[in-house]
């Protein structure tokens, strides 16, 4: 089983999602998602994977989305164009990203990681 576990380091989120990994043993790999940010190819991987409609990939919460006034674009904008975004910038992308065997778990929530590492 191939495990990643992609994450920002000083998000709060990804430190107890981490932690919850590493309580559970479980061996994964770690990626920075700004010193490593995800490509298209890669995005549009995880979001056809995922299942998920493409705006729970943006981190809706952080200074760049607001900044940017993306609440109010995402809607106007293509799949293309939002991959193309997402790619730009690893602090735009919903953190962390756990990556099982094609599962993707967007956020942290324990009761869906751990469905996602039973297989």
């Amino acid at each position: 089983m191939t495990i990643q576990f992609i994450e920002y380091p000083k998000c709060t989120t990804c430190k107890k999602a981490k932690a919850w990994l590493t309580e559970q043993g479980v061996e994964f790999t770690d990626r920075h998602i700004v010193e490593q940010a995800l490509s298209a190819d890669e995005l549009r991987t995880l979001i056809e994977s995922s299942g998920l409609a493409s705006k729970k990939f943006f981190n809706t919460c952080g200074m760049l989305y607001k900044s940017m006034g993306l609440k109010d674009k995402l809607s106007t904008m293509s799949l293309d164009e939002q991959i193309a975004l997402l790619s730009t910038d690893g602090m735009l992308v919903k953190r962390p990203l756990l990556v099982v065997d094609g599962k993707v778990c967007v956020g942290f929530k324990a009761e869906a990681w751990a469905d996602a590492l039973k297989n």
